[in-house]
């Protein structure tokens, strides 16, 4: 089978585990708008916030970094003990420090008077850390059907949860329909909110308990000096990632705390419809990152990565034209008191479309071991978010934090650019790529603020630009098929 052959292969079968769960979670936001208020919903983005912070601090950036150094034959057998015990070793320490100083992180949380609420985080943090080697092991062994069946059972057990807990108990409540005494009770014992956590917790034990087998069996030769390794390539991703993590959540926090928590609701959800494009960035970053690497000593690699890159943005802007021109449809996805803040859509779809641009550049630094210049494009972007929010959030309200998230990532995307081609130069057909984009954001800019098509007008130019591209990328996409088979 050819590279490009297993990558489209193996991106599809990813996709499904990355795409699935998190469209069946997205399908959940409108049972989470409707069962609760804005208020309580910004409850709820806040906790995934410091989540997603944490959740980097604790992998060490190590999934990236195991792949760097999985495909080193020397390596192969200490490198799972070795990141593994790593990693088990700062969760040892991170439950310390929460338990410790478990009252100063509940108040810098905003956790008062929800114990429960900090303990559920401690654990959903040490289960899902302790999965990501594991997960990692099965992409890196080209075991992408185990990979999805283990991502699938983890969605299914929290969205039953989640349906129980937040439609059937309160409707059957509602409706003076009978429900078990001690149902009730432990039901009324939390916050409405709460239940989204708890589902999530359950759901992350049933995953670790099904993906730790397929580790148990390595031999645990632990190397000191291969952790020196990973950790000087890793610190930078990490350090990335927190800013990453910063340029995606931070302005959903900063509107809280600048406007309020109601607004910080309204805008967290509406953000929520740029999945669409977070589902395509993901399903094909899960594929190319082992992918890239398993590539890279070819004499090709460049230009399969300009080709890759091509197709990228071609499919991108059709998701962006896509959503944007049938936002009448996907808004019903989230409780119409929360459409308040839909405006934000066109833009932080074009800003994740960037995101996503910028992931396929990275390549350059990952492949020479200079993933500090990741480090420092990263801090460029979150350092842009803070500076513009804090400016301009309480003047001109959340557009700004819309807009800023665009910034950072088109800044990000230019920088790694401007610097990759000096260092590992690929042949990007920049002139199409730029032509996809602008035309992609005026159409997407055009149907959106200034005229709203009925639906049958957007049918027709959905079709019409999606045939449009097709047609200028035929003869490349026959020509790169033909080389399959």
């Amino acid at each position: 089978m050819s590279s490009l052959n297993r990558f489209f292969k193996d991106s599809l079968i990813y996709g499904v585990a990355a795409v699935l769960p998190r469209i069946i979670n997205f399908l959940m936001v409108r049972l989470h708008t409707d069962a609760l208020p804005a208020a309580a919903y910004a409850i709820n983005t806040d906790f995934y916030i410091w989540a997603a912070l944490i959740s980097i601090v604790l992998t060490l950036g190590f999934e990236t970094t195991f792949f760097r150094f999985f495909k080193e034959p020397d390596y192969k057998d200490k490198l799972i003990a070795t990141s593994f015990l790593t990693i088990s070793a700062g969760i040892v320490v991170f439950i310390l420090v929460f338990s410790l100083f478990f009252r100063p992180i509940q108040t810098c949380f905003h956790f008062e008077g929800h114990d429960l609420r900090l303990q559920m985080f401690i654990a959903i943090m040490a289960l899902d850390t302790l999965a990501m080697i594991p997960f990692a092991y099965l992409r890196a062994i080209n075991r992408p059907i185990r990979y999805t069946m283990i991502k699938l059972i983890n969605v299914f057990v929290i969205v039953i949860l989640q349906l129980i807990t937040l439609r059937w108990i309160p409707n059957g409540h509602a409706n003076g329909t009978e429900l078990p005494v001690g149902l009730m009770t432990a039901y009324h014992k939390i916050p409405l909110v709460d239940n989204i956590f708890l589902s999530n917790l359950l759901g992350s034990a049933m995953s670790f308990m099904l993906i730790l087998p397929y580790i148990t069996k390595t031999k645990w030769i632990f190397d000191k000096d291969l952790l020196k390794k990973m950790l000087v390539y890793s610190y930078p991703i990490v350090i990335a990632g927190l800013a990453y993590a910063i340029n995606e959540n931070l302005d959903k926090w900063l509107i809280g705390e600048y406007i309020d928590k109601e607004t910080e609701g309204f805008y967290a959800a509406a953000y929520k419809l740029a999945i669409f494009m977070n589902l395509y960035i993901m399903a094909f970053r899960l594929g190319a990152e082992p992918f890239f690497f398993k590539i890279s000593v070819q004499k090709d690699a460049q230009l399969m990565y300009a080709k890759i890159m091509k197709y990228f943005v071609s499919i991108g802007s059709i998701a962006l034209v896509g959503v944007v021109l049938f936002i009448d449809i996907f808004k019903h996805m989230i409780n119409p008191d929360y459409w308040t803040a839909l405006n934000i859509v066109p833009v932080v779809l074009l800003a994740n479309l960037f995101m996503g641009i910028y992931n396929n550049l990275s390549i350059w630094y990952k492949l020479q071991d200079k993933t500090r210049y990741g480090m420092w494009f990263s801090l460029v972007g979150a350092v842009l978010t803070i500076v513009l929010n804090v400016l301009f959030l309480k003047e001109y309200g959340y557009m700004t934090a819309a807009w800023a998230t665009l910034v950072a990532y088109g800044t990000m995307s230019l920088l790694s650019f401007l610097y990759g081609q000096k260092n590992y130069p690929i042949p990007y057909d920049l002139l199409r790529i730029t032509a996809i984009l602008i035309t992609s954001t005026a159409i997407s800019f055009l149907f959106f603020y200034l005229y709203k098509p009925p639906l049958w007008l957007s049918l027709i130019l959905i079709v019409f630009y999606s045939s449009i591209l097709f047609i200028t990328l035929r003869k490349e996409i026959q020509l790169d098929f033909k080389k399959l088979n």
